[in-house]
């Protein structure tokens, strides 16, 4: 008994740890540097119709003190978002702080591009830039106490609004990977046929070759009259 309690326990850990990779998975911090006018992008897979927020904060260099302190206002930051499709859309210019927000209209990998374009950072910051930056999808880019004080929603029904929320994005999400599994099986097909039919260009290529060289060897032989 004391062997299956010992398992059961496991196997609930490891629930557990799980459960918590899958609702961290929608949102994500991070931070970065750059310099002057440099460009930093990254990918994030995104369903269909799906809301994404980012929000960010800038510091730059203090050459004197050696630390990264809250940007100027002045300072410009340009941020620039492509969908699958290399379609623009989003492009816009905020401050040293801002937050940005679109929605997708197509599933897959979202290119989210970041960069200053203040030449102000070279005089003050010595070209060095910090960069925070939170990207939230889906369900985690709801602001729920936001929501409940707006439509004055009980915290049963907040409950409730949250969890039709989370279903409707597990299901974007399922969509998206049957999307995936049918782009990744017409690749395989379409793969399969190329190497089939260059497999039978060979086959034929070969079949060709040997017949025109018994042709040239069964000539040759004749010239030399050794048939």
């Amino acid at each position: 008994m004391a062997g299956v309690r010992a398992g059961l326990l496991r196997a609930m850990g490891w629930q557990v740890l799980l459960l918590l990779a899958l609702c961290a998975t929608g949102a994500r911090g991070l931070y970065f540097h750059i310099g002057e006018t440099e460009k930093r992008c990254f990918i994030e897979e995104i369903p269909d119709e799906t809301m994404v927020i980012g929000n960010y904060r800038t510091q730059m260099w203090d050459k004197q003190k050696e630390v990264f302190l809250p940007s100027t206002p002045g300072l410009g930051m340009h941020v620039e978002v492509k969908d699958p499709d290399g379609k623009v859309v989003l492009s816009r210019q905020y401050g040293s702080e801002g937050r940005f927000t679109f929605t997708s209209h197509t599933p897959g990998d979202h290119q989210i591009c970041l960069h200053s374009n203040s030449t102000r950072m070279a005089l003050f910051a010595g070209g060095k830039l910090r960069v925070h930056l939170d990207i939230q999808v889906g369900e985690h880019a709801n602001n729920y106490p936001e929501i409940a004080a707006k439509d004055k929603l009980t915290e049963l029904q907040l409950r409730a609004r949250q969890l039709l929320d989370q279903v409707e994005q597990i299901q974007k999400e399922q969509d998206y990977q049957r999307y995936r599994e049918e782009r990744f099986r017409l690749t395989s097909e379409s793969t399969n046929q190329r190497v089939l039919w260059w497999s039978i260009a060979q086959t034929v290529i070969l079949i060709l070759t040997g017949i025109w060289q018994m042709r040239h060897l069964k000539s040759f032989f004749e010239a030399k009259k050794l048939v």
